[in-house]
């Protein structure tokens, strides 16, 4: 509520407010250097907001930060991928990660979502722009958490990809799941409201 970041002496955004229910979708959209970005970062718990209170069902959401970080998917603008790990390798990482929290996913599951499974076991490092995008979204199907928040997902992505995307979040909607994206092009999230920053 009343959400509030600067950089220095700069408002990036202030007096910033919404809310988000089961399996409502928002956009975040503006030019760039708005804040699309650092807000999906504070909404993360990366980072402190200047003013006002992030909460979760009326309650401080940062007071618990491995509490928050365990209800959340972030996938930032960078793959986090591990360069000489297969695609299968990577997926089997945060299945393991996840696991003891979430009940951690299925990896040929995350690899069929996306259309990673003949691609499995090449290393990252070999993947296209577009194939390493898929991979990062792929994990989002690994293990369930209550919001995802995502930075441009659509990057680098072809036509049959974002159609991909669209069925992965729409079962994570249809679950009851949020979605949060910071995108320039249009995604497909049926019924999603905007925030202009």
């Amino acid at each position: 509520m009343d959400l509030a970041c600067f950089r220095g002496e700069r408002a990036i955004f202030a007096g910033l407010s919404f809310g988000l229910a089961a399996s409502d979708a928002l956009l975040l959209v503006g030019a760039n250097g708005a804040g699309k970005s650092t807000l999906l970062r504070l909404l993360a718990g990366l980072l402190a907001p200047a003013e006002g209170q992030l909460l979760w069902d009326g309650v401080d959401a940062l007071a618990d930060r491995a509490a928050h970080a365990g209800r959340l998917r972030y996938l930032s603008h960078q793959d986090a991928l591990k360069p000489a790990l297969t695609v299968r390798e990577n997926l089997a990482f945060f299945a393991r990660l996840w696991s003891s929290k979430a009940g951690g996913g299925d990896t040929d599951a995350a690899l069929a979502a996306l259309d990673l499974a003949p691609l499995a076991e090449l290393p990252a490092r070999v993947l296209s722009s577009g194939q390493k995008r898929r991979l990062a979204l792929a994990r989002l199907a690994l293990a369930p958490a209550a919001l995802w928040l995502l930075d441009e997902p659509t990057v680098g992505l072809d036509a049959a990809s974002v159609e991909r995307l669209g069925s992965l979040l729409a079962r994570h909607r249809a679950a009851g799941g949020m979605v949060l994206a910071a995108t320039h092009l249009p995604l497909p999230l049926p019924g999603a409201r905007e925030l202009r920053l």
